[in-house]
């Protein structure tokens, strides 16, 4: 796993591009979420991916891409960035692919207060943490980051409560 955690700026920035990420999302028909992948080196961002729909998240999609592209070694000095906490399906997926580090702004019990009962994101209340203290990875994993949970949040609520 990387040795070197990010700064906070690149925290703020890389999360402020995966809320970028998720308006571009809503713009082009499909749910709130945007995902990035970050190098080692904390600044050079390898992959983005928006969501698709209900099966194919923006953090699952962009984890196959990568460990198809990059493979699990390369990957486990890698941070995935996300708007919102990966639901269980997603935390597998990065367990599996083997990235070492997950940023997130909100977490999944945020979300889950803003989607409500919505029949489209029949939000799970299951956090990453309690997936990953489960498996056999040290998984490091940063969030949720109040500096952008307002922009965050206010996002999600516009599009399940509309």
């Amino acid at each position: 796993m990387s040795a070197i955690m990010p700064s906070q700026n690149q925290i703020l920035r890389h999360l402020a591009r995966t809320h970028e990420i998720a308006v571009e999302a809503v713009r082009d028909g499909h749910h709130p979420f945007g995902a990035l992948l970050v190098a080692a080196d904390n600044e050079t961002v390898l992959l983005e991916q928006a969501n698709i729909d209900t099966v194919n998240h923006a953090e699952s999609t962009l984890l196959r891409r990568a460990y198809k592209e990059f493979g699990e070694v390369f990957l486990q000095d890698c941070s995935l960035y996300t708007n919102v906490e990966p639901c269980c399906m997603c935390a597998g997926t990065l367990y599996w692919a083997n990235v070492g580090c997950l940023v997130y702004g909100i977490s999944e019990r945020q979300l889950l207060a803003a989607t409500r009962d919505h029949s489209e994101n029949p939000t799970l209340n299951i956090p990453c943490r309690y997936v990953f203290e489960h498996g056999q990875k040290n998984i490091k994993v940063i969030g949720p980051v109040p500096q952008l949970e307002a922009i965050i949040l206010q996002l999600q609520r516009d599009f399940w409560q509309r």
